[in-house]
């Protein structure tokens, strides 16, 4: 007959018995899809260059908007993500570098810098961004934007201009992928109405 184990021991074998139990029944993991922005396609203009410096901060965003989670809201006051997907980067990071894209595409603003880097710049373009999101209207998604901006002249710290934007681009399908396109499209749209508001103050 085999000797009793010491307590210690029962204790010890009961605990790895316990722990093994409690894996197999843990859920496995979803799959995770992750997404980036579309570069942005708005092309160069032929205007005047501006002279002032520009940085671009990442815009201040509330709960679920300053995630990696992609939000929809289906219906009314009820606010939701899309499960298995995710933004590369948390949504104010995306919307800034996409529109540090375009302001480098549209050439105008030469001296450009973000809010990662902490370069000086002698106007910060900043603000609280309010949507980033699908919606329901009608049973018909599409992507919703509205971000409050503000520009600030960084040496007297005063507000120069600010502006509500908001932008709205239908969705052209039922999955992840089309959402993502519509946002790149939303992004263009709301990068060009940002890039002339800019302009008619920095020059």
């Amino acid at each position: 007959m085999s000797p009793l184990l010491p307590p210690f021991r029962w204790v010890w074998l009961l605990s790895i018995a316990a722990g093994l139990s409690a894996c197999s029944i843990l859920p496995a993991s979803l799959p995770q899809d992750i997404y980036r922005l579309p570069p942005s396609s708005i092309g160069v203009s032929q205007g005047e260059p501006a002279d002032t410096s520009l940085r671009i901060n990442r815009p201040f965003a509330m709960d679920l908007l300053s995630s990696t989670r992609i939000v929809v809201v289906p219906e009314g006051n009820r606010i939701s993500v899309y499960q298995g997907a995710r933004w590369s980067s948390p949504a104010p990071v995306l919307w800034r570098e996409h529109l540090l894209d375009a302001f480098h595409n549209d050439g105008r603003v030469t001296q450009l810098s973000s809010s990662a880097a902490r370069l000086p710049a002698e106007v910060e373009l900043g603000g609280v961004l309010r949507a980033f999101q699908v919606e329901y209207g009608a049973g018909e998604a599409e992507v919703v934007i509205r971000l409050d901006a503000h520009l600030v002249n960084t040496a007297s710290k005063q507000t120069i201009a600010s502006r509500r934007f908001s932008v709205k681009e239908e969705v052209n399908g039922d999955q992840v992928p089309a959402v993502v396109e519509a946002f790149g499209r939303a992004n263009d749209a709301l990068a060009r109405e940002i890039i002339n508001w800019t302009l008619q103050y920095v020059k």
